[in-house]
């Protein structure tokens, strides 16, 4: 793996960590009541999603057990739709959904 994808790597894992912080402590109605965690985390998942388009494609393409061009999609959902966004979609998928992508990706990193 050539070091601008491990350092792209680390970027993403850094900014899900961030995420992880934000929401640390708070149940899914506490985030939801709170307009600054919401717009925090959706620009931790923006930034994500931004990481991820800096990939190589060929290595998105040896590494498809992640869901690249979902995450990637999302950035693009939460970045030009805000405000039609669903909160409750944001806290699931930052919540549950990016801890176990995380997982994955640390593996391969």
């Amino acid at each position: 793996m050539n070091s601008r994808n491990v350092t792209i790597l680390n970027k993403i894992i850094v900014e899900s960590e961030t995420v992880a912080q934000i929401l640390k402590g708070i149940d899914e109605i506490s985030f939801l009541s709170n307009e600054e965690k919401m717009r925090a985390v959706c620009m931790s998942l923006i930034n994500i999603g931004e990481l991820i388009k800096n990939l190589d494609n060929s290595f998105r393409e040896v590494h498809k057990q992640i869901l690249w061009r979902q995450m990637a999609g999302f950035r693009d959902i939460a970045a030009h739709g805000y405000f039609t966004l669903k909160m409750e979609d944001v806290w699931k998928y930052a919540s549950i959904e990016l801890p176990l992508l995380m997982v994955k990706i640390k593996d391969i990193r």
